[in-house]
């Protein structure tokens, strides 16, 4: 087992553990405002320190990974669920005019990045946090569509499929019963991969202010508030700025130890 899996694997389990530690207990009420204890540094009291409203960091960070995993989650679950069958029916299709219609649609969303998308769906609908999931969200389908189609693709002309064809088996059965067993492990690494890229989107939106909104805490808008206080109380920026550095390098070292475990061709390379 990779060093780097293992690695990835604790970080990610850590973070998620402050996540659902924080449903049932976090140090101190984010709600409650402490003026008088505003910007402090780590101490035996408050092990992070405080922000500018005196909330202690660390329970903001716990909240924050509560709410940065479930937009992430969420959105991704979005981008596979639609994703992927739109994938299959188009390489079911292989070059039919409904497998067009299915790849152009793709690249007029996979044209706009997340955060115009963001802006679109916030301007008609408000900012918040279920408003940043659809727009990673619809941002994550394209990316599932092709790769699967990509995928499955190869696999249409694999001799197990001409066998089930010839059994009389029709193309939504072998999508469902052959195909997709078969590019599982593949979308389970890229869902790793954009479940971190899920989170950066998220944060990035928050600290723009079309994610989540207050009191609901955000590593994003924690970066945002601590933008003007870098000389002032640094910690208040380092805090969730690292925060989100160690939850990103996490996922990726895991789903890039997932692909070397799940991917055969790898492991005869490298066997």
């Amino acid at each position: 087992m990779k060093v780097g899996f293992v690695i990835g694997a604790v970080l990610s389990a850590i973070v998620l553990g402050l996540a659902v530690l924080s449903f049932v207990w976090t140090p101190y009420d984010i709600t409650q405002l402490d003026v008088a204890n505003k910007l402090k540094g780590p101490s035996d009291v408050h092990w992070l320190g405080t922000d500018h409203f005196g909330r202690d960091l660390l329970s903001m960070v716990m909240m924050g990974a509560r709410t940065s995993l479930a937009v992430a989650l969420v959105a991704v679950g979005i981008g596979m669920g639609l994703g992927i069958p739109l994938g299959l029916t188009a390489a079911a299709l292989q070059g039919g005019w409904l497998d067009e219609v299915i790849m152009r649609g793709n690249d007029l969303i996979f044209a706009f990045p997340s955060l115009v998308i963001a802006i679109l769906i916030t301007a008609v609908f408000g900012a918040s946090a279920v408003n940043a999931i659809i727009a990673i969200g619809i941002f994550n389908i394209p990316v599932f569509a092709r790769l699967s189609r990509g995928a499955a693709l190869s696999l249409w002309s694999r001799d197990f499929i001409l066998a089930a064809r010839v059994a009389g088996k029709g193309k939504a059965r072998i999508s469902w019963e052959h195909i997709l067993p078969n590019i599982t492990n593949l979308m389970i690494v890229q869902g790793t991969i954009q479940f971190s890229l899920g989170i950066l989107a998220e944060a990035a939106l928050s600290y723009i202010g079309l994610g989540a909104q207050p009191p609901t805490a955000s590593w994003g808008r924690m970066l945002a508030d601590a933008q003007t206080l870098l000389y002032i109380a640094p910690h208040t920026a380092l805090v969730p700025g690292l925060t989100i550095v160690i939850t990103v390098l996490g996922l990726n070292l895991l789903g890039d130890g997932l692909r070397d475990m799940l991917d055969p061709r790898l492991r005869v390379d490298r066997s």
